[in-house]
């Protein structure tokens, strides 16, 4: 599986969404979003754009030209973002121990 399609699946899966759900939403089959998740094909620019507005993270980032994704954290209460911010924090911690810079 490429990044797109990685990175697609976990997007739909993080919102509890079928393939099917997704396929709804934007205006395709089933078998194209799992088609997309194989990364066997590519959505067509227009279908890439809704599926970064739908989800609301850039183009770039579907695509692998940027690591960069926005949490939108504006929905939570100030303790849920503590618990966010930690739980990325002990991440960013765990990975530098399993990868460390030399």
């Amino acid at each position: 599986m490429g990044l797109f399609g990685l990175r697609l699946r976990t997007l739909r899966t993080g919102k509890r969404l079928t393939q099917e759900d997704l396929a709804e939403k934007l205006g395709v089959t089933k078998a194209s979003i799992s088609r997309y998740e194989l990364s066997a094909i590519y959505p067509s620019v227009e279908v890439l754009i809704e599926i970064s507005k739908y989800f609301d993270v850039s183009v770039d980032y579907l695509l692998g030209l940027s690591e960069k994704i926005d949490l939108k954290m504006s929905a939570l209460t100030d303790e849920q973002i503590v618990i966010v911010l930690g739980t990325i924090n002990e991440f960013e911690k765990l990975n530098a121990l399993e990868n460390p810079v030399d």
